[in-house]
């Protein structure tokens, strides 16, 4: 695989994250996910605080082509956070962000997912039988001023979103530590774990944390008690 490393703008010492660059969110195995619409320039989606952490995900809301009226409401695949639209994966990512004071990342692809779920999982499968790298248009410029790394994706079909492994061919990630956490529909990791390790074989893998798409919205407790057993919390 071959792997890039470019180099990551940083705003300094903001309160709140700001856009480190990225597009981003998650999906599950039979039903869920999210949206974010921010489709800005690189760096403007990334979210900084000159931490030393530093949360990559990918969620469905943010890489799908929503309407600008879309409903979360109407979806439990779609998520509202600070009047943004995200995903389950997405929502989870802010947390884990606020609770560990932690960079955003958030994957997002040139070609965007249909505006329905069902329809997505189909393409997300079809994707998944051909081993298809989507084209990401969110890039970090470098990944030297972390060392731990939260990876978030939903569970599509019992594996990550092709476009995670896109993000995993493009950035060396060898002596970071590497932290994964999914959202789905009952199926957890499934096989993911191992896919990662043998994406990265040179980054430390941690235990992760699993949620429900039903659990997302409301994990802050699960997410600062799980951050707080990896010793984590800030």
């Amino acid at each position: 695989m071959k792997k890039n490393i470019v180099s990551l703008l940083l705003a300094l010492t903001l309160s709140v994250p700001t856009a480190v660059y990225a597009s981003s969110d998650d999906v599950s195995d039979s039903q869920q996910e999210e949206t974010s619409q921010e489709g800005e320039a690189a760096g403007e989606n990334a979210q900084s605080l000159s931490s030393n952490f530093l949360v990559v995900y990918f969620t469905y809301g943010e890489n799908a082509d929503l309407p600008e009226d879309v409903d979360a409401s109407a979806s439990a695949s779609i998520q509202t956070v600070d009047d943004e639209v995200t995903g389950n994966t997405g929502a989870v990512a802010r947390m884990i962000s606020e609770a560990a004071k932690a960079d955003l990342f958030s994957i997002r692809t040139v070609q965007k997912y249909p505006d329905n779920y069902d329809d997505t999982l189909d393409q997300a499968q079809d994707e998944q039988s051909q081993d298809t790298r989507p084209e990401l248009e969110t890039e970090l410029e470098s990944l030297d001023a972390y060392q731990t790394i939260f990876l978030g994706f939903p569970n599509w079909w019992g594996d990550m979103p092709m476009a995670v492994y896109s993000f995993l061919d493009d950035y060396d990630l060898s002596g970071k530590t590497l932290i994964p956490f999914v959202t789905s529909g009952g199926s957890g990791f499934s096989s993911t774990i191992s896919e990662i390790e043998s994406a990265e074989p040179e980054a430390d893998v941690l235990e992760g944390l699993s949620l429900s798409s039903s659990e997302a919205s409301d994990a802050e407790e699960v997410v600062e008690d799980w951050l707080d057993g990896l010793g984590y919390l800030q």
